[in-house]
């Protein structure tokens, strides 16, 4: 994976851009992750412009290969799991995973209100990825600040 420019970035967009790349680089069967705000927008992406170049052709195999389809689908499950919750009277939703045929989605909640999606290959380990997940969510939930999710939807709109 190419990681994306970080030119101009703050040292807390930086060191959560790199947090990402670290877990797409380091968890067997991670294909593509996105954190998304609370109102849907995309903040973080594995692949911002489509698949990158000189990557590892099994990563970049994504919803339609693009981690902006992961985001739509986290934003999406996060809301539909919310909704649930609240009918169920269950308190707030900490992590959704929807085991597939050919994949999984796992879905993550960051104390912010932004989710972090994860799209994992079918055997994966789902244990390691939900953990590597936690200690993401650990990790970046006190930086995203509202100063730095402005930073990083500034960034993602400049990505071609």
């Amino acid at each position: 994976m190419t990681a994306p420019s970080t030119y101009g970035l703050s040292t807390q967009a930086r060191n959560l851009q790199w947090l990402l790349t670290d877990l797409v680089e380091e968890v067997p069967g991670v294909n593509s992750v996105a954190v998304v705000s609370s109102d849907g927008l995309l903040l973080l992406s594995s692949d911002p412009g489509g698949a990158a170049a000189g990557a590892n052709p099994a990563r970049t195999k994504g919803p339609r290969g693009a981690s902006a389809d992961l985001a739509t689908i986290v934003s999406g499950l996060g809301s539909l799991t919310t909704g649930a919750a609240e009918l169920m009277e269950g308190g707030a939703v900490k992590q959704t995973m929807v085991a597939m045929e050919h994949g999984s989605v796992f879905v993550m909640a960051i104390s912010d209100g932004s989710l972090l999606g994860v799209h994992a290959t079918p055997d994966c380990d789902m244990s390691v990825v939900a953990y590597h997940m936690a200690l993401f969510v650990g990790r970046a939930g006190h930086v995203l600040t509202p100063e730095v999710r402005s930073e990083l939807r500034q960034s993602m709109e400049k990505t071609p």
